[in-house]
């Protein structure tokens, strides 16, 4: 009986001494940690961002902005995104300027005739981008507007290169 006793006393003492060693409020240091699951610090990796300040989180910034709205008589589906394309932000004012190493992107949300689109263009229609760009957007597009895409990117431009790209968005 002593001797279970005295396995049961040790390792709550052992517990009791390890737990004390460090405040359960400090959460720095790297990786995971907490429920939310939010890195806390930068990686040590090179090229890799563990946190992103409040300033450059994309979705963030962009609904703060206000949702350019359009009207169109058009019905197909490449046509109304050809006009959210044509309406897309391309300043600051009203878009989410996404710098690039060759020429700076423009995103903006758009609403024709309801329907919500996430439209990534450049500042001109004379400036164009290879459509590799465009995949990637709709491949990526919860992580730049935070809603799912709900159906194929379309694009303004030749079967190369583009000046915008819009994909309808499900944000409910």
């Amino acid at each position: 009986m002593l001797a279970v006793m005295k396995k049961i006393l040790l390792s709550t003492v052992t517990i009791l001494a390890l737990a004390a060693c460090e405040d359960p409020y400090n959460r720095e240091g790297i990786g995971f940690t907490g429920i939310d699951g939010e890195p806390r610090t930068l990686a040590d990796v090179p090229g890799a961002v563990a946190f992103l300040p409040p300033a450059t989180n994309v979705p963030a910034e962009l609904a703060a902005l206000p949702t350019i709205a359009v009207t169109t008589d058009q019905v197909e589906a490449e046509k109304v995104a050809r006009v959210a394309i044509d309406n897309g932000g391309r300043s600051d004012t009203d878009s989410v300027v996404l710098t690039g190493q060759d020429t700076n992107l423009f995103l903006s949300t758009v609403s024709v005739n309801g329907a919500l689109y996430g439209v990534l263009r450049t500042e001109s229609n004379s400036t164009r981008v290879d459509n590799r760009i465009g995949s990637g957007f709709g491949r990526n597009a919860e992580q730049f507007t935070g809603c799912l895409p709900a159906g194929e990117v379309f694009r303004k431009g030749s079967s190369s290169s583009s000046s915008g790209f819009a994909v309808l968005l499900d944000c409910s």
